[in-house]
């Protein structure tokens, strides 16, 4: 049963689905084991799982399609693929090999989006445009073989800040510029509020995506500050940040966005906690924030 009350446009408010349906991203509760996250989804009434690449495979990836199946879950999304920026034509084919597993991985537990986080600059390396070039050309490859599997590759930029080291992809229009290079079906972008709630552009930019159908997934995260040493571990509890989660639901809703709403924290005090109870806060915090 989906113990959420609809936001506006979703099934039963009068209107067609909208990003009013709640989904876990593991990686928020990831304290709980697979099976300890499926059961706990199945007694607050959560229907949707986002899952990590780690701990699918170390769960099996036909245990875990039979799991989440059997509980009636949707999963939906796999992180990560990506990191397709090495010039060392070895690294590059490693890389390769790599996504084309992550993709089979997906497929295989029933998603059919592979959230790409598509890398930094290599060492000693300066040059963005030639890094983005490099994702193009990776993508070539990998956008036929995803599809063929029933996969959809779905670019995720990430903030300025982890432009040398993580995602030289930084807004959403750079995520759509490589994306728009091939079918729509193939390949599409990410919205997560972390990563975008900062930049004036990203509205028009989901504009331009839900014209095109490229919005593959809606991620949910505060920002907080001051952000912690390491930076990647800063993303906040919905509500306790700036960001403004009904404009960015109502955005991407107004662009025509039909999917699940993924909630992603990568945050040590939420880790540290009962996972049952930093899940039904989670819940919470959707309600109240969100919906």
């Amino acid at each position: 049963m989906n113990a959420f009350p609809e936001a506006p446009g979703a099934p039963g408010a009068g209107g067609s689905a909208g990003p009013g349906r709640f989904s876990i991203n593991q990686e928020t509760v990831r304290q709980l084991s697979l099976p300890e996250l499926v059961e706990a989804c199945a007694s607050l009434g959560v229907g949707g799982v986002g899952l990590w690449r780690a701990p699918v495979r170390k769960y099996g990836v036909e245990a875990t399609a039979r799991l989440v199946r059997d509980a009636g879950l949707t999963v939906t999304s796999l992180c990560r693929g990506g990191f397709l920026t090495a010039a060392d034509p070895a690294a590059r084919r490693a890389a390769l090999e790599d996504n084309r597993a992550a993709v089979d991985e997906a497929a295989g537990i029933g998603t059919d989006t592979l959230v790409l986080v598509s890398g930094g600059l290599p060492e000693g390396d300066r040059d963005l445009y030639g890094a983005r070039e490099r994702i193009a050309d990776a993508l070539a490859e990998l956008a036929p073989y995803a599809a063929g599997r029933g996969v959809r590759l779905a670019i995720e930029p990430l903030h300025p800040m982890f432009a040398s080291d993580r995602c030289v992809v930084s807004t959403l229009g750079q995520a759509l510029d490589l994306a728009e290079r091939f079918p729509a079906e193939q390949v599409g972008v990410v919205v997560d509020t972390y990563h975008v709630w900062w930049d004036d552009l990203a509205p028009a930019q989901i504009d331009r995506a839900g014209q095109g159908g490229r919005i593959a997934a809606f991620q949910l995260a505060d920002w907080c500050t001051p952000l912690p040493a390491g930076v990647l571990l800063g993303r906040g509890q919905l509500g306790d940040g700036s960001v403004d989660f009904r404009f960015w639901r109502d955005r991407v809703a107004a662009a025509g966005y039909t999917g699940w709403t993924e909630v992603e924290i990568f945050n040590e005090a939420l880790w540290d906690r009962d996972g049952r109870e930093a899940l039904a806060e989670t819940v919470e915090r959707f309600r109240a924030h969100v919906l």
